[in-house]
């Protein structure tokens, strides 16, 4: 009975954002998002043209949108540097991997929980707690430099993997964007489970994690950018540095000053650009539908 009402529910929101049809009052909806969609994949087209231009497409004026003469000089430069480093690259790069997937997995898992508790139980300060969550949206990564140096300063956690970890563990926009997605959930599914003797463990992994797909895809993402492209905590809180990660170590060549501001260090900044962009790229397009969903189902309940 319980996945019979999970079918159904499930197939009446997906016809009603993604209809199967298409119907001519759709086009005036073409000619608003396509020139919008060019617009955005402009910043994309620029990443990948700069990597493979020459020193002097880099440096022209006007700059150019498109690579006329590609080259691979940039990456070739890249793998130069790499190959004069102390430490394998293969070490940074086994570190960025590792924490990545440790935080997206322990994000995931954390934040649904948290979001289930918030959404379907009752207790004492639960929309406190959710508004201490909301209040903490507002605040960018920089505000809170001090307090956490300081919080991990008393955990102890200095040149370990758990200070690239805990930081990030827990999104505010991922806890809030399950919650609300958890909130669309009808009650009477939660109901019809608890009668036929489920527990809350159950119910949340057997019903709530099913249902929330779509949001889970999106905190994957939004948890993976957060992790992958973090240079800020191997600079502030690790000494050792075998345990920093690809993405400090690219900074560290594109940013020091006797190749930052040559013409092949900009090279070599385009180059690692891409590098650290297209993961991002490839688990986006692979989650992309889910996304949408969750996009348009966030605020409904």
């Amino acid at each position: 009975m319980i996945k019979n009402r999970l079918r159904s529910y499930t197939g009446v929101r997906n016809r009603g954002i993604n209809p199967s049809g298409f119907h001519v009052s759709q086009i005036k909806f073409y000619f608003i998002l396509v020139p919008l969609s060019i617009v955005m994949l402009l910043p994309i087209i620029y990443i990948f043209s700069s990597a493979f231009k020459p020193p002097d497409e880099l440096f022209a004026y006007p700059p150019r949108l498109l690579v006329i003469n590609p080259t691979l000089k940039n990456f070739n430069d890249l793998l130069s540097r790499l190959s004069t480093s102390g430490i394998p690259v293969s070490r940074y790069l086994f570190n960025s991997i590792l924490i990545t997937v440790i935080t997206v997995a322990a994000s995931i898992l954390i934040s649904s929980a948290a979001a289930y508790a918030l959404s379907k139980k009752r207790f004492k300060l639960k929309n406190t707690l959710f508004a201490i969550n909301t209040v903490a949206l507002m605040f960018v990564p920089i505000a809170v430099t001090i307090p956490r140096f300081l919080v991990i300063e008393k955990l102890g956690i200095f040149n370990t993997y758990w200070v690239h970890i805990l930081p990030v563990l827990a999104l505010p926009v991922g806890l809030f964007l399950l919650k609300q997605f958890i909130d669309g959930v009808p009650d009477e599914v939660i109901e019809a489970a608890q009668i036929d003797g489920a527990s809350d463990l159950v119910i949340y992994w057997r019903i709530i994690l099913p249902m929330i797909r779509p949001a889970i895809a999106t905190i994957a993402i939004l948890t993976f950018q957060a992790a992958w492209n973090n240079a800020e905590i191997s600079t502030f809180y690790i000494n050792n540095e075998s345990l920093r990660t690809l993405a400090f170590y690219l900074s560290t060549l594109t940013s020091a000053s006797t190749t930052a501001n040559t013409v092949a260090g900009q090279g070599i900044a385009a180059a690692a650009a891409l590098i650290m962009f297209l993961p991002n790229l490839i688990i986006f397009i692979f989650l992309q539908r889910h996304v949408m969903s969750t996009m348009s189902h966030s605020g409904m309940k």
